[in-house]
């Protein structure tokens, strides 16, 4: 099933937020797959079920273990080229998920996004079609701020996030406030083992204030290594720090350009597949 394989990879991430995770559910279901005596007609729809029943499993586990995280949990970076992500699910809706119930989120996914047909669905999730329907409406009424509505262009949104690095890392207020909403929030994830803003820093002026302490502690130096990247959808770039730490900073705009949330992910548990050139120290 190696043409399968990507397919069912994506939806598992999208369960999980977790690479590693989403390939041991694939794995696992794929071993199933192979004990199955039976003639299956649609491997796909088959194996689709199976992937999301093995991460309905482990939600629960990773919820528990979300509740004793440090700081704000983003989802384990990938990024789109080398993915090959064709669906509309951003680091954004990617957050969003996470508040709805494991089902609400499954049924959302194998409907809205995989276009699974609302048999096969209650097949996976061992519920009648009708309550299938309503979990994935009541899913789709929640998320509906979180969609991806008009945006603006790739080439618009590299721009807004070179600009963005320059200015942060001069620290440079003025141009930072040309570039930020009001109401512009920082997740900051290092998971305890990196250093991170344990909460969400929020609105403009506390944004600019972590900003600018950050380019007085770096010397208003650039990062050892820059990267611009699509992250999860979302404009962004990876660098590497002078302290030595890898992040990856993914940038939730507006319609008008603006940046509306900053996504940093500096837990080196989650940026183990980040691709970064050999820096002597």
């Amino acid at each position: 099933m190696p043409a399968l394989r990507p397919r069912l990879v994506r939806l598992a991430y999208r369960m999980l937020g977790s690479v590693s995770e989403a390939e041991d559910a694939v794995q696992d279901a794929l071993l199933r797959y192979q004990r199955v005596t039976d003639d299956v007609d649609r491997p796909d729809a088959f194996l689709a079920r199976m992937v999301t029943r093995v991460c309905l499993d482990q939600l629960k586990a990773a919820r528990r273990r979300r509740e004793r995280y440090v700081g704000p949990w983003l989802p384990e970076p990938i990024f789109d080229a080398e993915e090959a992500v064709s669906d509309d699910v951003t680091l954004t809706l990617m957050l969003a998920l996470e508040r709805l119930s494991p089902l609400e989120r499954a049924a959302f996914l194998l409907h809205d996004v995989f276009g699974l047909a609302l048999d096969e669905i209650a097949r996976t999730l061992e519920r009648e079609p009708a309550a299938c329907r309503k979990l994935a409406t009541r899913a789709r009424e929640h998320l509906s701020e979180a969609r991806p509505r008009f945006g603006i262009s790739p080439e618009r949104g590299a721009q807004i996030a070179d600009a963005f690095y320059v200015a942060s890392r001069a620290g440079d207020l003025s141009a930072l406030r040309r570039l930020l909403a009001e109401d512009v929030v920082v997740y900051s994830d290092g998971g305890g083992k990196r250093a991170a803003a344990t909460k969400p820093i929020v609105g403009l002026s506390r944004v600019e204030r972590f900003y600018a302490g950050l380019a007085r502690k770096d010397r208003h130096l650039p990062a050892r290594f820059y990267r611009p990247a699509l992250i999860d959808g979302l404009a962004g770039f990876v660098t590497l720090g002078r302290d030595g730490a890898a992040q990856t900073t993914a940038l939730s705009l507006d319609d008008a350009g603006k940046i509306v949330a900053i996504y940093m992910v500096r837990n080196p548990d989650k940026l183990q597949r980040v691709q970064l050139p050999a820096i002597a120290h």
